[in-house]
């Protein structure tokens, strides 16, 4: 008996997505990057392109790719090539130093690096450094590239190769996502096409998005809140609106009015950038039918100012880590009856409050959170221990629980409420910063003896890093100097807001540095 030709198969891999979308809407636009549009049609012909370059250059299912860039097109374009040959994307923020760049080429074993020409001083000195690398991509003006083996981007994406053989099962890594880690080291967290589906699919259904929504990115594509915005709309058949970053505000509500812009993710610090503006000359967006926040909390007394500037959203608060993308949200028919909440598991996963006996919590007691679900990670590449210390062992045999790490209470409706660290990993605009890491440049300072970074609350940042610093004895030493160390080797986000002098850290009985009491 012959087999039906038209029986529709379920879609398993994120790529898939991006191929049903241009199917059905090749005309539609899929992204406005800077103010040009592309169509579905257009962009998926790009991806093919490059997929197949890439898959003649020696690029293989499970190799790692590197993206070192903007948010752009070309970006965007990479993320969904990378997918489509079987290999995993590995997203840097272009912001990131020399030093820990050469640390995730080196410790994912990157078999293609794609970057801007504009960042080429930082990438040029680690191609002959990085023996692992099959292909080099770049985007921009590569003149000044002759003597490196490097391949224009724009000529590799409008390029057809051929026939692109695809090989991929759900159960295969399609990204790296660096995130800091205790140790001052980046740790890759490991997701599958089916961790990240299932994440999609469940973002999708709370936030109640639609084909014809319009989503602005203004966040960084290499932190995973700003990843989904572009996985979410393409996945819908949407049409995203991307812009570098939020740096020129006139010009992103230009673009939100020009296109009808409806869902706006953000971060508080923008929030409050907006509050300010507004108070300065009142606006509105009555287009925006979503708001999303997640990093820092979103301070309560924010909600009615945002309510003016987007009088027709729905307003969502959010708590997720990367290691599982989304952990919980909140109605936002609830948004002024529980101010401080981040709300329940996401669709189709749970959470857990455990108290310090790991028995579940009672309502108003804190504990430690945990989640349940198919969002989590398999876990941090190349790190066992570490993986082994997030990752515990389920009541049902062969399951793991991610522990959050983080401090909660939980209230008599199930709704959740943060309450605090458990290790000194600081979040601040949306980020994770090892004190370590930050640490550890500070230390190379000339002059210091002694240093700790902390982070101390913030309304805006969440949380902001304070740095004390202990000079050797005589030496004529600076916040200036301190400070330009911190802005030379580490990214912006990782500069601390504050510093201090002091005579001596306290330290523990054993001589170790004790950060008890700094804040």
């Amino acid at each position: 008996m012959k087999e039906s030709t038209n029986i529709q198969r379920p879609q398993r891999l994120l790529h898939e997505g991006l191929f049903q979308s241009a199917r059905i809407y090749p005309k539609k636009t899929a992204i406005v990057a800077e103010g040009k549009a592309t169509s579905y049609a257009e962009f998926e012909e790009m991806v093919r392109n490059l997929a197949g370059h890439l898959q003649e250059q020696g690029i293989e299912r499970g190799d790692r790719c590197v993206i070192f860039m903007d948010n752009t097109l070309a970006c965007a374009v990479s993320v969904y090539a990378i997918l489509a040959t079987g290999a995993v994307f590995v997203i840097v923020n272009p912001q990131t130093k020399q030093d820990k760049l050469a640390y995730i080429l080196a410790d994912c074993g990157a078999s293609a690096l794609i970057s801007d020409a504009h960042l080429h001083r930082v990438f040029d000195p680690l191609i002959a450094k990085t023996a692992t690398l099959k292909c080099i991509l770049v985007s921009g003006d590569i003149s000044c590239h002759e003597d490196l083996n490097i391949t224009s981007f724009e000529a590799a994406s409008r390029t057809a190769i051929g026939v692109l053989h695809l090989a991929a099962i759900q159960k295969d890594l399609s990204a790296l996502i660096y995130t800091s880690g205790s140790t001052g080291d980046p740790k890759g967290v490991m997701h599958t096409h089916l961790s990240m589906m299932f994440a999609l699919g469940s973002l999708i259904e709370y936030l109640r998005l639609t084909v014809e929504d319009k989503i602005l990115l203004v966040l960084p594509l290499a932190f995973d809140y700003g990843l989904y915005q572009l996985l979410m709309s393409i996945q819908l058949g949407a049409t995203l609106v991307m812009e570098r970053s939020f740096t020129y505000p006139a010009i992103i509500f230009q673009r939100i009015r020009e296109h009808e812009v409806t869902v706006f993710p953000g971060v508080p610090t923008i929030f409050s950038l907006l509050a300010s503006m507004n108070r300065r000359e009142p606006f509105a967006f009555p287009s925006i039918t979503r708001v999303t926040n997640t990093a820092a909390t979103l301070p309560a007394y924010q909600i009615p100012v945002l309510k003016e500037i987007f009088p027709q959203a729905l307003i969502y608060k959010m708590y997720g880590l990367t290691e599982c993308k989304r952990v919980c949200y909140l109605e936002p028919e609830l948004i002024d009856v529980k101010l401080t909440s981040v709300g329940k598991a996401i669709p189709g996963t749970e959470v857990f409050v455990l108290n310090k006996q790991g028995e579940p919590a009672k309502p108003g007691e804190t504990g430690m959170l945990y989640v349940r679900g198919t969002h989590i990670m398999l876990g941090y590449w190349n790190a066992p221990e570490r993986t082994d210390k997030v990752l515990v062992d389920s009541v049902l045999p062969g399951e793991k629980l991610l522990c959050t790490g983080d401090w909660f209470k939980m209230d008599e409706d199930g709704d959740l409420y943060f309450q605090g660290r458990s290790d000194d990993i600081i979040k601040t605009r949306g980020e994770k910063v090892s004190p370590v890491e930050v640490e550890n440049v500070v230390a190379s300072v000339t002059g210091v003896r002694e240093v700790a970074v902390v982070g101390v609350e913030d309304e805006i940042l969440g949380e902001a890093i304070k740095c004390y610093v202990a000079p050797e004895q005589g030496v004529e030493l600076t916040v200036k100097d301190v400070r330009k160390a911190c802005v030379e080797k580490l990214e912006n986000f990782m500069v601390p807001k504050y510093f201090e002098f002091v005579g001596s850290l306290p330290k523990t009985n054993t001589g170790k540095i004790s950060k008890k009491g700094l804040s």
